[in-house]
């Protein structure tokens, strides 16, 4: 089996367990339950053979046709060793595993220990798969084709929800990725980054401030670029509010991951009054971090296929 079929499998990076045994009330029912049925269940097979109704000498009792008559002879007695049998499997079930309530067995053990321990002998055992991946240089990762459809795979599994399944974004809220346009930088530290600690863009809510400027602003950013905007009417009140973040020219700030407004390359929608709407009320995108969900091995196989 190679690394790349071994890894696929490998998705989880915590283990929430429930409570395996039910408490209080409920755990008290559980046991009376069970033993009354227990209880219920000898009296029945035991009375059937060994009563005083049992051992009486059957009387004699009307025939019909001959050889057809109303008897109460007891079950066949390989019928009774079966449900004894079964009845002493219970009781020793009971004993060394839960069943009764909030008893936890002579053994110790339940549904969510056994789970723990799988989980712990699967990371020990692909352990150094990981560990080689994560190792390995991002020019070989992009140039192991296995690997790289395992990079594909895992994107499709996190990452695809939002960002569509061939990364290019969509619902004009979740940045396309394929592109040369990145709002947090490009580089595949940058990338590391933006992965493990996630993103918090904060675009404030100019419309208070800018007022009837909102709209010459959107239409200068949207001139960014072209010759002879050098006298347009929002430029001072650009260069007044949004050239700290943005620059004068507005080529953006990696640092403050302020995007670049001068290519045409638009988040929230490059038309006007997509434009103005930004302005106004603002922007706030989310990007959570994956830093504890994936280890090393996942995260550089995401670097590896985003960064190409």
């Amino acid at each position: 089996m190679s690394r790349l079929t071994k890894l696929h499998a490998y998705h989880w990076r915590t283990i929430n367990i429930m409570a395996d045994l039910p408490t209080g009330f409920w755990g008290g029912w559980i046991v009376v339950l069970t033993l009354v049925g227990l209880i219920t269940l000898a009296w029945l097979v035991f009375s059937i053979y060994f009563s005083a109704d049992a051992k009486k000498e059957p009387e004699v009792e009307p025939v019909w046709d001959s050889n057809l008559r109303e008897g109460s002879n007891a079950p066949p007695l390989w019928w009774f060793w079966m449900i004894l049998a079964a009845m002493v499997f219970s009781i020793i079930y009971l004993m060394l595993y839960p069943g009764l309530g909030t008893y936890k067995g002579l053994l110790n053990w339940s549904q969510g220990s056994r789970l723990v321990e799988s989980y712990e002998g699967y990371n020990e055992s692909f352990a150094q798969v990981r560990a080689d991946i994560a190792a390995t240089s991002l020019a070989e990762i992009q140039n192991d084709l296995g690997l790289m459809e395992t990079a594909e795979r895992i994107f499709a599994r996190e990452c695809s929800t939002c960002h569509g399944p061939d990364a290019r974004g969509q619902a004009s809220i979740f940045p396309n990725l394929m592109d040369v346009d990145w709002q947090w930088g490009s580089s595949a530290q940058d990338i590391e980054l933006t992965i493990r600690n996630g993103r918090n863009a904060n675009m404030l809510a100019w419309e208070s401030i800018l007022g009837v400027n909102v709209g010459p602003v959107a239409d200068y950013v949207m001139q960014l670029g072209n010759d002879g905007i050098e006298t347009h009417a929002g430029k001072a009140a650009y260069d007044q509010n949004c050239s700290a973040c943005h620059g004068v020219d507005g080529s953006g700030n990696i640092l403050l991951g302020a995007p670049n407004l001068a290519d045409d390359i638009w988040l929230y929608g490059g038309e006007l009054e997509e434009i103005q709407a930004s302005i106004a009320s603002g922007r706030n995108g989310v990007m959570p971090a994956f830093g504890k969900r994936l280890d090393d091995a996942q995260v550089k196989l995401l670097v590896a296929m985003l960064a190409r």
